[in-house]
């Protein structure tokens, strides 16, 4: 029998009213169902400057990475869910994105895989740092309200599990353009490449859009 199933017992002259322990006893009244277990759907789309996989759960968009799907399903153990209707928004609108008809994006987000401080901080940043726009480290530090030293926002930024959609790519150095990791190439011409398409950076002659 499946677990939380319900079983009548019956009881006749002169048995004990007892339920077999095997059987699951009866759901009270009024009780809740239990929750349907959490899974996560993945789907990829190719990009001018690499392959980008999406994760999203049943809350919304947990992780955007530089990778191929297997190797985004393999780094969450979740079961996978076989819905292409639930990654469907957000590969719509990362492919409008890089194809300059989106400028923001309208996704519910799954901040599971951050850390409370890293949370906090990707928070103000997305919520404040927006399309054609940039700031450093340490005004991104001041942003924040100065709890986090700049020179831990580059690590937290570094360890966004939702790029492009929380624009860490956005976040720079004093003194130039800083790090990043993104790409399936050099992660700062990645950068560049993103900042030159949201027109922070002028497009270099061999840009591809």
């Amino acid at each position: 029998m499946e677990q939380g199933a319900t079983a009548d017992v019956v009881t006749g002259p002169g048995q004990n009213d007892r339920m077999d322990p095997d059987v699951s006893p009866p759901e009270p009244a009024g009780a809740q169902e239990r929750p349907t277990p959490d899974d996560i759907g993945v789907a990829g789309l190719a990009t001018p400057v690499g392959t980008l996989s999406v994760a999203v759960t049943r809350i919304g968009v947990a992780a955007v990475s530089w990778s191929e799907p297997d190797e985004l399903r393999r780094r969450y153990k979740l079961p996978m869910a076989d819905d292409t209707a639930r990654t469907r928004d957000a590969v719509s609108q990362l492919s409008e994105y890089f194809t300059e008809r989106r400028r923001t994006f309208d996704l519910p987000l799954d901040w599971r895989f951050t850390s409370s401080a890293g949370r906090s901080v990707l928070h103000v940043l997305h919520a404040t740092v927006g399309y054609g726009a940039s700031l450093t480290y340490a005004e991104l530090a001041e942003r924040h309200g100065g709890a986090i030293p700049a020179r831990a926002i580059g690590g937290i930024m570094g360890a966004n599990p939702i790029p492009i959609v929380v624009p860490c790519h956005r976040v720079v150095a004093h003194d130039g353009l800083g790090g990043y990791s993104g790409g399936n190439g050099d992660g700062l011409e990645v950068k560049r490449w993103l900042l030159g398409l949201e027109g922070v950076l002028p497009r270099t002659l061999d840009w591809d859009g």
